[in-house]
């Protein structure tokens, strides 16, 4: 059985063009300092748990209301269960969108050859020469955020790519940088940093509206669509 630890009954955001729920799953292999969802990560173990029929059966009550699903975490690959309780959400007609740090390209592959996910969204922590930093995990496998982002890159399952840009942590360079890595890849979005009291390590801030702007002007070089979410931008 699949460990849930919250369910946001529906959202219209989380799933873009779709009216959706979210479940988030417990754990995670990175350790963010600006993670909102700290208690997951950390203490998964001390938090609530949703039974899986329950939330089964709540999908089941509301289907021809909601078209989506989206799971999240924590980082959903690490679950063993995570193919049974897509394939369950699946035959009830739902779409199914993942987030997913992508530390697990087959992982990812696999979900998405078996026609278990509709759509992905994978975290960009950073440039590759700051991504240990961002993601908290000294001596990371960088090859393996390579390796997904060139999966969905070169795939046919929608996708996005989306950094939270956090004052403290990056820099023009960075998003230079990453405008380089992922060129010409599908869509990009700027996710403005939000102080929360679950974040993991506290002290960290946002940047001014007008800076994530000069920052998607710079993607825009390489990338076709570069969005900014979180803060109202200047026209």
């Amino acid at each position: 059985m699949i460990e849930i630890h919250g369910l946001n009954k529906t959202t219209l955001l989380d799933f873009p063009g779709h009216i959706a729920a979210t479940v988030f799953l417990g754990r995670c292999n990175f350790r963010c300092p600006f993670c909102q969802n700290g208690s997951l990560v950390t203490r998964p173990d001390s938090q609530p748990v949703i039974p899986e029929e329950e939330v089964l059966s709540f999908f089941r009550k509301r289907r021809g209301i909601l078209e989506g699903v989206c799971v999240t975490g924590g980082e959903p690959t690490l679950s063993k269960d995570l193919p049974q309780f897509l394939n369950a959400i699946k035959e009830m007609g739902y779409l199914v969108k993942l987030d997913t740090n992508g530390y697990r390209p087959e992982t990812l592959a696999g979900l998405c050859r078996e026609g278990l996910v509709d759509m992905v969204a994978m975290d960009i922590k950073s440039s590759r020469e700051h991504y240990e930093k961002a993601c908290g995990l000294p001596g990371m496998d960088l090859s393996a955020i390579e390796a997904s982002a060139q999966f969905l890159m070169n795939g046919k399952i929608p996708y996005e790519f989306r950094t939270t840009v956090v004052r403290e942590l990056h820099t023009e360079q960075d998003f230079i940088s990453i405008g380089k890595w992922l060129a010409g890849c599908r869509a990009y979005f700027l996710q403005s940093y939000r102080d929360s009291e679950d974040v993991l390590v506290p002290g960290f801030s946002s940047y001014p509206p007008e800076t994530l702007v000069s920052f998607q002007k710079l993607l825009q070089k390489t990338i076709p669509h570069v969005g900014i979410r979180g803060v109202d931008v200047p026209d």
